[in-house]
């Protein structure tokens, strides 16, 4: 897949609710994710199984999901973006909406890298 392909593709799944499935079907195995500070999710998580621990711990925090709204992708050479917003409550804490800029790497046909900006 090109980079514009693959942007497309993890846009169309991640706005159906199938963000898992677009991990597993576009990310390489030796994906690096890195977010802007250590917190209770890893500043960076590298490979498959380790983005999978980390999913598996970010859905345990949440206590509603009330959606989330995704932009279309910007594409530059082996990169594209996303701006996402999510409603929802983190358990113990009050109902927010997350902003955030998904920056994704791309090589080979697959997501290399994913970094958060938030």
């Amino acid at each position: 897949m090109t980079t514009k392909e693959l942007a497309i593709r993890l846009v169309d799944l991640c706005r159906n609710g199938k963000i898992e499935e677009a991990k597993e079907e576009l990310f390489a195995q030796d994906i690096v994710s890195l977010e802007p500070y250590e917190g209770i999710l890893p500043k960076e998580t590298k490979g498959m199984d380790a983005i999978r621990r980390k999913a598996e711990l970010f859905i345990s925090m949440v206590e509603n999901f009330y959606g989330s709204i995704i932009s279309d992708p910007v594409v530059a050479g082996d990169y594209f973006s996303v701006a996402w917003d999510t409603d929802l409550q983190i358990k113990g804490e009050p109902r927010k909406t997350n902003s955030e800029l998904c920056v994704y790497k791309t090589s080979a046909g697959k997501i290399i890298s994913e970094q958060f900006f938030y």
